[in-house]
């Protein structure tokens, strides 16, 4: 077994599309091997800026023999079928073999040199490597077929064993030479196999390993800064995009101006960070808080002789040069007040259809008070008293921050916070416009937080103004805080009903307008802070004028679909959703996942699989007789649209007095003791049941329908439903739609798998 060394060496790699092209190239490898039948076991792969390098473990010497039999026609089967059979495989007729009256063509190849494999492999994986973007060089850039490279390809280093594996692409030829570090040993270098190509690289200032280059920065850095007593800011992607930029990294710590620190601290960050790739400090010491320091951390590609003192003093003068931009973008945009930054949003179109930034911002504003004003956002929660976790603890801590109480019942904090959610909606969007924001998209919400402080709003608005984006993604931080949670959720309602509305929905490829994010952050604010609306009433107080009045059915419909993607997470399962919705129809979300936990929970037991049992078992009862009942009336089998019923909240309960009323009636003999004990476990079962689901303790009403399990299997075994005298068998299957119809009262049993 012999190991294989592919060196692929250009230009200047982008540090970016290092990850995605070590990925590729062991795909690329892998494939072209496993076509010509040689078995690939361990595979490394490294990248350092001008080189991919491939070490393959242990390949055979040879591929296999390889014998391939393709079944012919049959012997005395017409002559045009041989013919085509003969076409196809290349043979003639007397290269045929003959087995049961069947024609087979049996080609035998013989094994082949791996090093002849792998020297058409190394072509074809360069050729058609899926560079993100390429390009062409030089004198035979003028022909399309020439060769497309991310960089001009300069080398490639081919050895299996101590061979070489001859090979050229577009007129670069494989070799036993690379080149070491470009200013330490920018001579070359022979490689003698896959065992010494690691160690010959470092001892010329190449650590070839990107792993290797991501740890001595991450130590180095942190070293660095701890040295000089400050404490480094971790950041994995400024660690993985330095290993990228450099072969021989060498952290160096550098200071700034004092000065500098009135800039608010992310932008400080974010200026050496995006334009500089360096790191920042923050104070350390037995005090140490969280306050930046003048400090930062650069990634030096060399070992200097002065140990990196002129490398830092350039590095600290462009650092000077972004800081200075950033700190003259902050004096300006103080000297503008947010309100009348946000005038000038008039001039941004946020959708052709749906008018300018400025008229979302109207429409959140709205939006925002109205949530406040209807108790949704900042009201008592209806299931306190039930459930004393469902709002954050946090919320209690955010309020009472703010000068404002839990509940927000006292006199004058109700309009208080009412106001306060309609100016941060109102100035929410006003630094899209500054020149901070302009310079650095990224810091949008928080330039705003910053610059509402500056000006003594209240923190309860500049908190609002700086966190309304949140949650941006499934790990971000939820806001607790009432005012950024109504600025927040008017904000996303806004742009989820309106693109529906607009018909620009998301598709199985395609979401442009990150309307599946929005959804997950209306959950996520809804359930993690206890709000109890309805779906139905979100929607339609967040509807546009003249936009399509049919959205909501598919903006609802969207929302449970990302309420089943969020739950699953949590170990939620589907269909258990599907069977609260149905009763839920009114589309509270907390108390939908409230009853959705209590039923998954119920279900596991025997008594819930036993119970389930027995309703499918008298579902498919009613079902095969298209039971109806002497008034023409039927209750839900569970494969209606939930949303048809949203004009009859409390239909299963009706139904279920229904039915008890009508079997009532129909009891003209006198009922075996199986099915009597079904009706008395009913007649306790139904209105507990009731209760409970009203009270929201789900986990009671589940208890409630528990004790219908074994009268419904005794019922089962002792009666017979399909009598011959036709007032039993009536009476019987009214029993059984009462039954039915009371397990509906907590839960559409139907959808439930299994």
């Amino acid at each position: 077994m012999t190991d294989f060394l592919l060196e692929l060496r250009s230009e200047e790699l982008t540090a970016r599309m290092q990850a995605g092209a070590r990925a590729d190239l062991e795909k690329l490898f892998r494939r072209e091997l496993q076509a010509a039948g040689v078995s690939v076991g361990e595979v490394v792969v490294w990248s350092t800026p001008r080189r991919l390098a491939l070490i393959a473990r242990d390949l055979p010497q040879a591929t296999e023999p390889v014998r391939e039999e393709t079944k012919g026609p049959r012997v005395g089967a017409p002559p045009q079928a041989l013919e085509g059979f003969l076409r196809k495989t290349g043979l003639a007729q007397d290269q045929l073999e003959e087995r049961d009256g069947v024609f087979f063509a049996v080609v035998e190849r013989p094994g082949r040199a791996v090093k002849a494999v792998l020297a058409e492999a190394i072509p074809a994986i360069i050729r058609e490597f899926p560079w993100p973007k390429s390009m062409r060089w030089g004198a035979a850039s003028i022909s399309t077929e020439s060769l497309r490279w991310v960089r001009p390809l300069s080398g490639i280093v081919a050895l299996f064993g101590e061979e070489l594996v001859p090979c050229a692409v577009d007129g670069i030829e494989s070799g036993f030479a690379t080149l070491g570090h470009r200013f330490h040993c920018p001579g070359p270098i022979t490689i003698g196999s896959a065992e010494d190509y690691r160690e010959k690289l470092r001892a010329c200032h190449v650590i070839v390993d990107h792993a290797e280059r991501q740890d001595l920065i991450r130590a180095g850095a942190a070293r660095a800064a701890a040295e000089a007593g400050f404490a480094l800011v971790e950041d994995e992607g400024l660690v993985i995009e330095n290993a990228g930029l450099t072969e021989w990294p060498v952290p160096l710590l550098g200071r700034f101006d004092q000065a500098f620190l009135e800039v608010p601290p992310e932008v400080i960050q974010l200026t050496a960070r995006i334009n500089q790739k360096y790191f920042v400090c923050e104070q350390g010491g037995a005090s140490a808080g969280s306050a930046l320091a003048n400090a930062f951390v650069c990634t030096a590609n060399i070992d200097a002789k002065d140990h990196g003192a002129a490398i830092v003093d350039g590095n600290r003068k462009v650092l000077a040069a972004r800081l200075s931009d950033a700190r003259f973008f902050w004096e300006q945009d103080r000297k503008v007040p947010l309100a009348e930054q946000a005038s000038k949003l008039e001039r941004i179109t946020f959708h052709e259809k749906l008018g300018t930034v400025a008229d979302k911002v109207e429409r959140v504003a709205r939006l925002a008070r109205w949530l406040v004003e209807e108790g949704i956002v900042g009201g008592s929660s209806p299931s306190s008293a039930t459930n004393p976790t469902a709002t954050r603890v946090e919320r209690s801590r955010d309020t009472s921050a703010q000068g404002l109480s839990t509940s927000l019942e006292a006199s004058g904090e109700r309009e208080t916070l009412v106001d306060m959610a309609e100016q941060a909606a109102r100035l929410c969007k006003a630094d899209l416009v500054t020149e901070m924001v302009g310079e650095f998209p990224e810091l949008q919400g928080l330039m705003g937080g910053y610059y509402a402080r500056a000006e003594g709003m209240p923190d309860a608005v500049a908190d609002a103004i700086r966190d309304h984006y949140k949650p941006v993604g499934q790990g971000d931080e939820v806001p607790t805080a009432p005012v950024t949670v109504a600025v927040s959720l008017a904000d996303k309602l806004d742009t989820l009903v309106g693109f529906f509305q607009i018909d620009e929905k998301p598709t199985g490829s395609k979401d442009p307008y990150a309307l599946r994010r929005a959804a997950l952050g209306i959950l996520r604010l809804m359930l993690e802070n206890g709000l109890r609306g309805s779906m139905r009433q979100l929607i339609t107080a967040a509807a546009h004028r003249g936009g399509s009045a049919s959205a909501g059915r598919d903006i609802a419909a969207f929302l449970i679909e990302r309420l089943k993607v969020q739950q699953r997470d949590a170990g939620i399962r589907h269909d258990m959703i599907d069977a609260v919705m149905v009763v839920e129809i009114d589309g509270d979300i907390v108390r939908m996942i409230r009853r959705v936990n209590a039923l998954q929970n119920f279900i596991t037991t025997e008594d819930g699989a036993n119970l389930h049992a027995g309703y499918k078992r008298a579902a498919n009862i009613l079902k095969k007789e298209d039971w109806r009942g002497p008034e023409g009336e039927i209750a839900r089998t569970g494969e209606e649209d939930p949303l048809a019923l949203v004009d009859d909240p409390d239909l299963a309960p009706i139904i279920a007095a229904k039915m008890a009323g009508r079997h009532a009636k129909r009891l003209s003999y006198t009922p075996e003791p199986a099915e009597k004990a079904l009706i008395e476990a009913l007649d306790a079962a139904e209105p507990r049941a009731a209760r409970a689901v009203e009270a929201e303790d789900f986990e009671a009403a589940m208890a409630a329908l528990a004790s219908l399990r074994a009268p419904i299997d005794r019922f089962f075994d002792e009666v017979t439903v399909n009598d011959t005298d036709q007032d039993k068998r009536a009476a019987r299957l009214d029993l059984l739609a009462r039954f039915r119809a009371a397990v509906h009262t907590v839960a559409d049993f139907s959808r439930i798998e299994g």
